[in-house]
């Protein structure tokens, strides 16, 4: 089967173990092997048991995207306006490698709107439209899901963002329907991503 890495904020949540494999349990469904960032790692090399865990962590992280084909990344906004900075880490780490990415995330609105209302009334918009910062700083204005480079990592691996508004924490069907995506688009690949 197809090996996909699973990026995402998943394992902070109460019971990110069994998440996760409903996830993993959904790919499978579609003729896919999802890897968990928690999954174990075969042939861990033993000079990394004296890496503290923090490091542990990333490179093993690491190791699991080298070992799939894709990434599916779970983009729903995490502690404010933008996706996890770990995940989005992992997105430019994939197509770095030149692996297929796909992305969902949870909420519809913009990523304009959510930084406007995350500013809570510190923003300003000048005649032209243009949003600002209380730093006096342009926000970006793209109508895109998230900033502009993650995105186009997406479209640049042949796919776009799903996104749809749902139960952000506990609600599967956005990220079923992205994988349902990448099965299509990696069962038609016949090389690397575009």
């Amino acid at each position: 089967m197809t090996k996909v890495y699973l990026a995402g904020p998943d394992v902070f949540l109460p019971d990110p173990v069994a998440w996760l494999a409903r996830k993993q349990a959904i790919c499978a469904g579609l003729g896919l092997t999802g890897v968990s960032p928690l999954d174990d790692l075969a042939h861990e090399p033993a000079a990394w048991a004296a890496l503290p865990l923090w490091r542990r962590i990333a490179v093993r992280n690491e190791a699991h995207i080298r070992g799939c084909v894709a990434v599916i990344a779970n983009l729903t906004p995490f502690r404010g306006p933008s996706a996890d900075v770990g995940t989005v880490y992992e997105v430019g780490f994939a197509r770095g490698i030149g692996l297929r990415v796909f992305g969902y995330g949870t909420v519809a609105a913009p990523f304009l709107d959510r930084t406007v209302a995350s500013l809570a009334g510190q923003g300003r918009q000048a005649p032209d439209g243009s949003w600002w910062d209380a730093d006096g700083l342009l926000i970006e204005q793209f109508g895109l899901s998230d900033n502009l480079m993650i995105e186009a990592a997406i479209v640049a691996s042949g796919s776009g963002v799903v996104r749809q508004d749902a139960d952000r924490w506990h609600d599967l069907s956005v990220f079923e329907r992205c994988a349902q995506q990448a099965a299509r688009v990696l069962a038609g690949a016949g090389g690397p991503p575009p």
